[in-house]
């Protein structure tokens, strides 16, 4: 729903005529408990009671529509003439205020300030515009920017209705929002507690949003508001707050829920500015306005809101969070007519300024006064743990450098690997490598030749022609194959040969004075050889398999005068062996 109001109002103008002349800027309590105010090219700085304590000229014209802005111990910010002037105070009373050129265009006179970063609203991500998307030409700034402290970020609206949250560390936004499905024109309120509120005047609306990600956490409808520029406020129990033309004041807590205020029955009564916090923190001091007649009309989207005659202002201090009321009072009324008389009397006073001195003078306040640091830890506390990023520039640029850094990282892996291959292979070519290598390809061609020479043995034992001759190398043979293959399977030692393991031979080696030998014919005929008897000395016997694999010659000079070959077959008859022993017989002879 849309609403639209057509008054404004001063609830108590004093009584000199000239009075409508001096309008004052919206009010800054300070922590010293003054009211910090600007009107025309002037400074001024109030006491609780009403009482000037100084006034300061400065040589630019202030804008009224802009509180001043606390800057920490002993110092404000205002904005004059589109310039940023900072006021130093006084100290203990002992020196005038000083007021200089922060920043600013002056010919001749140097700003105090040093510009760190600028940013503009059409801002890019990966390539891609972010903001602006619309209008790029006619797009701009249109807010009035706010700090979350608790977090550093800043937030501030275009034109076109989004709205950005940027980093205060450099000119980078960490997000941006899109509110013109609701409206162009929203206000913007920093809870420091990890949420932002956002107040829709047109559409009626508050949300809440989550500052690490821009997300709404919740959405909720309040009555219609008095201004385009109205604000809500917040108080250190994360509570929400802001007044409606309806007669009530809408509370909301930090999840939502809703608490409504009005100490009046509503009908004829009217909240049209926004409320102030106590010095503790945790009680506001709101408004309620009787009028003497009061007319809202709903026409489609849009409500308006009329009234007359303003009758009486009921001036309340609460705690939303517990719906406690400390105070009440009726205006005009005794602070009222106080006021009156004091050097307030000489300027335009409306509700706004009231509220502001209600809160600087504690009036009806039984809580006790915190500083502002202590609201700010306060209401810091309650924000969300979260994950803090180290990088908090651009995404693109840190991607980038990922990149760069994944990249040099691998090259140097490659760089040492191959440093350690090179100086491996080195201290191995020192060592003969060559003449290592070449000892192993001889050696695996020695044991290639051997397997053939063994396997065609093998196959003519089997055709049952095989002599002596033919079952002797069947039997020695083996046992050169076993030294190559034992010399071929240690490790790479450049010749030293240490024996790691030692397979079994497929044939029998010889042991003592007996030989043994044993193998399957192609006839599928298991076949057992066994010599026995030998006169063979232990040196011929035990002659090395160096020289075994290397020359390939025995001497058979010095044979066995008598070798008894038995040959048994499994799968032939009695008879069939005895006739096979007895040519074996002859043939020996």
């Amino acid at each position: 729903m849309i609403q639209l109001l057509v008054f404004v109002f001063a609830l108590t103008t004093l009584s000199h005529p000239s009075a409508y002349h001096h309008r004052l800027s919206k009010p800054l309590v300070g922590d010293d408990g003054r009211i910090y105010v600007c009107s025309n090219k002037k400074l001024l700085a109030f006491e609780s009671n009403g009482s000037i304590s100084w006034t300061m000229h400065i040589d630019y014209r202030c804008n009224v529509g802009m509180a001043p802005v606390h800057g920490g111990f002993g110092k404000i910010y205002l904005i004059a003439d589109n310039r940023i002037l900072r006021v130093k105070l006084e100290n203990s009373g002992t020196s005038e205020p000083v007021a200089e050129l922060f920043f600013g265009p002056e010919p001749g006179q140097q700003s105090q300030g040093r510009l760190l970063w600028s940013i503009g609203p059409v801002l890019y991500k990966f390539g891609y515009r972010q903001g602006c998307r619309r209008n790029v030409t006619d797009c701009s700034f249109a807010s009035v920017p706010v700090l979350d402290r608790c977090e550093g970020s800043i937030y501030i609206s275009n034109t076109e209705g989004q709205l950005y949250c940027l980093s205060t560390r450099g000119r980078h936004f960490l997000w941006i929002q899109d509110f013109s499905y609701l409206d162009r024109n929203f206000t913007i309120t920093p809870g420091n507690n990890g949420r932002l509120y956002v107040t829709v005047p047109a559409r009626e609306l508050l949300l809440a949003l989550d500052v690490f990600s821009g997300n709404v956490l919740w959405e909720r409808s309040i009555g219609p508001l008095s201004k385009a520029d109205s604000v809500s406020v917040v108080d250190s129990n994360g509570w929400v707050s802001i007044g409606s033309l309806d007669g009530f004041l809408y509370s909301f807590s930090p999840t939502g829920d809703l608490k409504k205020f009005s100490r009046r029955n509503a009908e004829n009564y009217v909240v049209q500015v926004g409320s102030f916090l106590d010095c503790s923190g945790f009680a506001v001091y709101t408004s309620q306005v009787e009028m003497e007649g009061k007319v809202s009309h709903t026409a489609g989207e849009y409500t308006t809101v009329s009234a007359i005659r303003p009758k009486v202002a009921l001036l309340t201090m609460l705690v939303p969070a517990t719906g406690s009321i400390y105070w009440s009072e009726n205006n005009p009324g005794q602070l009222t007519s106080s006021l009156s008389k004091s050097n307030l009397s000489q300027f335009v006073v409306d509700e706004e300024i009231l509220l502001a001195f209600l809160a600087a003078s504690k009036t009806g306040n039984l809580l006790q006064c915190r500083t502002r640091d202590q609201k700010l830890a306060s209401s810091c506390s309650q924000a969300r743990t979260k994950l803090v990023s180290i990088y908090t520039g651009n995404e693109r640029v840190i991607a980038l450098f990922l990149l760069f850094e994944s990249t040099v990282l691998a090259i140097l892996i490659g760089l040492v690997r191959f440093c350690c291959s090179f100086w491996a292979k080195k201290k191995l070519q020192d060592q003969g490598l060559g003449s290592f290598l070449a000892k192993r390809s001889s050696l695996q061609l020695q044991k290639k030749a051997l397997d053939r020479t063994i396997t065609e043995l093998e196959r003519k034992a089997a055709e049952e022609a095989a002599d002596r001759e033919v079952l002797e190398k069947l039997v020695d043979m083996p046992k050169e194959r076993e030294g190559i293959q034992r010399k071929l399977s240690t490790s790479y030692s450049l010749g030293r040969d240490k024996s790691e393991s030692h397979e079994k031979s497929m044939l029998p080696l010889q042991t003592g004075k007996t030989k043994s030998f044993s193998f399957q014919g192609v006839r599928r005929k298991n076949m057992t050889m066994f010599h026995t008897m030998s006169d063979t000395s232990s040196s011929s016997e035990n002659m090395s398999e160096g020289e075994s694999s290397m020359h390939g010659n025995k001497d058979l000079s010095t044979k066995a005068e008598t070798k008894t070959l038995m040959l048994e077959d499994s799968s032939s008859s009695s008879s069939s062996n005895e006739n096979f022993r007895r040519r074996g017989f002859r043939r020996n002879h």
